[in-house]
């Protein structure tokens, strides 16, 4: 036991991806063809697919929503960890980016357990709100624009299950969280939202260093 974090270096990165990842075939070659593209930043690592994936499991989420898709490896991983019959309401409104995503989602035999809604996000899940559906879903994977992450999360609480899981990608900003002279947008609404977090007594929180951390509220 220790009471330090365990640097990961490169080679140390490396070593866990080799001893750890099952990454599926569809979604390495998913990942690589997109490394070069100049959006690649938004897509998660493997690791934190995997991660994803692992929860879900572990909850036996058959309702999820996700806001922001990209192109479709997040949600191609926690579909994969899903019973037949499981949906997910996928959130997003860039054509260029689903295009791709339907084609993985059709490669990794998960096509059927997706419910696109194109739409921006926050008009969805209210939307969803109005229908009836709060304390239906399961878990929530939020990783879209920075500066709506806080209401994102308030119509997330509504929607997930007492026990529900709401996991949020991107909270270490790159560490620009804790660089005083960072005062951007997207920083400083990263800020807000660990701080809201940290003082909602309505969950139970932890905060993942896995990939750019990310964020796991369970709902009370």
């Amino acid at each position: 036991m220790s009471r330090n974090y365990t640097p990961i270096t490169d080679t140390l990165a490396g070593y866990i991806r080799e001893v750890t990842l099952r990454e599926p075939e569809t979604l390495r070659r998913l990942r690589e063809s997109t490394e070069d593209h100049p959006r690649a930043s938004m897509q998660i690592a493997p690791e934190q697919g995997q991660f994803l994936h692992f929860l879900t499991k572990l909850i036996g989420a058959r309702n999820v929503l996700e806001v922001g898709v990209f192109m479709g490896y997040s949600s191609s991983w926690i579909a994969l960890a899903m019973a037949p019959g499981g949906k997910i309401v996928a959130c997003d409104v860039n054509e260029e980016f689903i295009a791709i995503a339907r084609n993985t989602w059709r490669e990794a035999g998960v096509a059927d357990k997706i419910d696109l809604r194109m739409a921006p996000a926050l008009e969805t899940l209210d939307g969803l709100i109005a229908g009836g559906q709060s304390n239906t879903f399961d878990f929530a994977f939020i990783d879209a624009d920075k500066r709506n992450y806080s209401n994102y999360y308030d119509r997330a609480l509504q929607l997930v299950r007492p026990g529900g899981l709401i996991a949020a990608d991107n909270t270490l900003w790159d560490g620009s969280v804790v660089d005083p002279t960072d005062d951007d947008p997207d920083t400083e609404a990263i800020r807000a939202f660990n701080r809201k977090l940290h003082a909602d007594g309505r969950i139970a929180l932890t905060l993942a260093t896995i990939g750019d951390g990310v964020t796991l509220a369970c709902k009370l």
